[in-house]
């Protein structure tokens, strides 16, 4: 049998420091503290130098991929005991809104896709917050009308949405959950009480971000005590947040929804000084998980399934692979310019397509169906047969039943966010995108978490030149998102689990890490850590430090602006086989565990 395991041990090694050290603490504001501990054990730099190599993690029975080890054990232990896909999620997710409070949380929403081995089918669930029901659509416009700046947007109540992920995680616990729910918040309660190593991503983030965490002082508490951003090899603990966590192990997920912990979130809301919004308790009595069907596109042999509205993911990537299911990429393969042109190109078609048509269905007609229809892909992809850049690009005509015109939307979407990838015992598999938007959200922290600034997914902008945007606000609607968590299917089994955190970019990350994978030969390992070349508006990002700077030069002279700059995907993925193979994106702090 084969065993590939990396990891350390929840409450070994890395925990067992913390703990240690808790003596030594230096006296810090409620909450926090802070101190050095030793270095995190060998097995996690091995890990690291697993994908470094290239080398996809194995083994036979189950996997779990997410974007920090600590959350990474706390789901293995799950899976290890039997436990379902679910479960380790829950467990992953709450240990993540922990660790990586920056990217995901309580105080957030997910996109959940899931495939169940005993049925055959799949399904997905949307966790996606929602505008308060006083929002109108001129919420992030100015005395005079104007769009506001984005991060004065942000930053404050104006920005919060109602909360989606502990829905979900109950949701998702009433569904497939075989372990006990209140078990599940073991791990991130012990971690919260007895500190964990701060890492070096979360203090980067900190240190980048400390003016805006610094205007409310429960936030600058936390994360900047005394005044100091907190280190990375500190121990910080959240008391707060294991006091929430106890709350909902012993209440369920509803006692999130009513009651002091939403009561608690819509004063900070309401009450956030310079910026406040309109969040009320009726907003969390009225939230509810929507299970949808998953949208799927063809590609080559493949059915790539996805999240449909009111995420763009599965759309967006759908048409750009089913563009270029009329282009031999594997013959060119990542060397040719003449690979990047296409795909560069089929992804601004996709996204010209996406800021005209894709929104919250529920509120506004989408021609679903017709965007991924292979008729009107195959007549998008004769754009593709030149030599150089396309001039320019437009919305194409999809076929739909409704003549209601609409304006291009101008939402502005930047990178943060998570994912989590898992194959357990019995073959049942879940991809899930989790976030709160930007990093750190809306900077509002409310019993040990943040909450999300999603509302600024939408269109800042009502109208464009007299049409009405489909992403704008509307009461109680669900901001447009770019999650792809994605599930890939061959002759009606799953053999491919994927997704990233990134903003925008998140569907070119899917999207040519899955052409990697399907086209190029690459494993698992070596599609999630391959240099990006991503193109959504017309200018070709090219990632640095690796080879796809030498794409500068060609793809400028095809008529292209490109730019050499940082591009930080977090893909994490598994393929599945006779052995399950993980990969985990070497941008950040992510493995893949499996036994």
């Amino acid at each position: 049998m084969k065993h590939f395991w990396i990891g350390l041990a929840l409450g070994g090694a890395l925990a067992g420091a913390a703990v240690a050290q808790q003596a030594a603490d230096t006296v810090q504001p409620e909450g926090a503290t802070a101190t050095t501990v030793a270095p995190a054990s060998p097995e996690i730099a091995a890990a690291l130098a697993a994908k470094d190599e290239g080398r996809p993690v194995e083994a036979d029975h189950w996997m779990i991929a997410a974007a920090n080890p600590l959350a990474v054990e706390a789901g293995a232990k799950v899976l290890r005991a039997g436990g379902s896909a679910a479960d380790a999620m829950i467990a992953a997710q709450l240990v993540l809104g922990l660790v990586e409070p920056q990217s995901s949380g309580l105080g957030g929403g997910a996109f959940l896709v899931w495939y169940d081995a005993a049925t055959g089918q799949m399904t997905t669930l949307d966790a996606r917050e929602t505008a308060p029901l006083e929002a109108t659509p001129q919420l992030f416009l100015d005395a005079e009308g104007q769009p506001l700046q984005f991060f004065d947007a942000v930053v404050g109540g104006r920005s919060v949405g109602t909360p989606g992920t502990p829905a979900l995680l109950g949701a998702a616990h009433a569904r497939w959950g075989k372990a006990a729910w209140g078990d599940l918040f073991a791990p991130a309660i012990t971690l919260a009480e007895e500190g964990f190593e701060v890492s070096p991503r979360l203090a980067e983030s900190v240190a980048g971000d400390a003016e805006r965490l610094g205007r409310f002082e429960t936030t600058a508490s936390y994360f900047l005590p005394g005044g100091a951003p907190i280190q990375a090899g500190q121990v910080l603990t959240n008391r707060p947040y294991a006091e929430t966590l106890r709350l909902l192990a012993e209440q369920g997920a509803d006692a999130f929804y009513a009651g002091d912990v939403a009561r608690d979130i819509v004063q900070a809301v309401r009450g956030a000084e310079g910026n406040p919004g309109v969040l009320s308790e009726l907003d969390f009595a009225t939230y509810a998980v929507k299970e949808r069907p998953p949208v799927c596109a063809d590609y080559r042999s493949y059915e790539v399934c996805g999240m449909g509205p009111p995420s763009s993911g599965a759309l967006t990537l759908g048409q750009i692979l089913g563009m270029l299911e009329h282009s031999e990429l594997n013959a060119l393969g990542p060397k040719e310019p003449e690979a990047w042109r296409r795909i560069g190109d089929a992804s601004r078609l996709a996204f010209a397509d996406r800021g005209r048509y894709m929104a919250d269905s529920d509120y506004v007609p989408m021609p679903t169906e017709g965007l991924i229809d292979p008729a009107y892909l195959a007549e998008r992809a004769k754009l593709l047969e030149g030599d150089d850049a396309l001039p320019e690009v437009a919305p194409g005509t999809p076929e739909w039943d409704h003549a209601e015109l609409w304006g291009d939307d101008q939402a502005i979407e930047f990178p943060s966010t998570s994912h989590i990838t898992i194959v357990d015992g019995e073959g049942n598999v879940l991809s899930m995108t989790t976030t709160i938007e930007n990093a750190f959200g809306s900077r509002l922290m409310v019993r040990g978490f943040l909450l999300n600034n999603e509302l600024t997914d939408f269109s800042f902008a009502t109208h464009d030149e007299g049409l009405p945007v489909a992403n704008r606000v509307e009461p109680g609607k669900r901001p447009r998102s770019s999650m792809a968590p994605t599930i890939v299917m061959r002759d009606e089994r799953p053999v491919l689990a994927i997704g990233s955190p990134g903003g925008s970019r998140i569907i070119g990350y899917v999207a040519q890490a899955i052409i990697a994978w399907a086209d190029w030969g690459m494993n698992v390992q070596q599609a999630v850590a391959m240099g990006h070349a991503v193109n959504r508006f017309g200018t070709f990002d090219l990632e640095a430090g690796t080879p796809l700077e030498d794409m500068l030069e060609p793809l400028e002279a095809m008529g292209y602006q490109a730019k050499v700059q940082e591009l930080n995907s977090g893909l994490h993925a598994i393929e599945i086989g006779q052995v399950l193979k993980g990969g985990a994106d070497p941008r950040r702090e992510g493995i893949a565990l499996g036994e």
